[in-house]
């Protein structure tokens, strides 16, 4: 069988955008948020909109349209949430790829799928409203979640509702509705949904890693196609 590279590869002419982008005239700024940035305090890391208006600067001084950036990414930034707590190890290996924006900027279906499940996981730090697409691509089936959307994406959708390839579908949510978080696309790539619907680890144990990352394919293998 394919691997989901070689499937997404073999497959390069139909994938299409997840955000709007020219290649030509936009820039992407890559986001560090490891222990490395020593820029998040833990005063701006607790107030949302101290945390939106760092990215928003860090945008504007370079002219980027979009921060990108985040899989396989230890993340000191999770401790602002109690919800990637736990007694024995606190989840910080981030699983997607976040593209960090203007509220409201549409998110687009990158190949034909169908609504497997959707959800408002409206805890403090969490999804908010999420999208999980599923896809087959030459028999390979695999599933993308998309969250920290806007409450109104989640309108009238319906499980087994058919995407089609290049059609808006969603779009950032404000803080009220994407989990407290400054504006942002969360993009992951699931093989294996498990028992989930409207869900997914989106943050793992480091001592799970290469548990999750074995079953969440590098999702920039779609991005860019659009990027870069």
């Amino acid at each position: 069988m394919k691997t989901f590279e070689e499937v997404i590869r073999g497959n390069a002419f139909f994938i299409q955008k997840v955000v709007d982008f020219d290649k030509n005239a936009d820039k992407l700024l890559p986001l560090d948020f490891t222990s490395k940035n020593c820029e998040l305090t833990d005063q701006i890391l607790d107030n949302t909109n101290l945390f939106s208006a760092w990215v928003d600067e860090k945008l504007a001084s370079v002219g980027a349209r979009y921060g990108i950036g985040g899989y396989n990414e230890h993340r000191t930034i999770y401790s602002r949430s109690a919800h990637f707590d736990s007694e024995a190890e606190p989840r910080r290996l981030h699983l997607g790829v976040d593209i960090w924006g203007p509220v409201f900027t549409p998110v687009y279906n990158f190949y034909h799928a169908k609504v497997h499940s959707f959800a408002n996981n409206n805890n403090f730090g969490d999804y908010g409203a999420t999208i999980i697409l599923a896809y087959n691509i030459d028999g390979f089936e695999f599933y993308a979640l998309y969250g920290h959307l806007s409450l109104a994406s989640l309108n009238g959708l319906q499980e087994g509702t058919v995407i089609a390839a290049g059609e808006k579908f969603a779009e950032f949510g404000n803080k009220e509705e994407n989990g407290y978080w400054p504006p942002h696309l969360h993009f992951q790539i699931i093989l294996d949904l498990e028992h989930f619907k409207g869900d997914y680890p989106g943050v793992c144990k480091f001592s799970e890693r290469e548990k999750y990352l074995s079953n969440c394919p590098d999702p920039n293998l779609i991005l860019e196609y659009s990027f870069y």
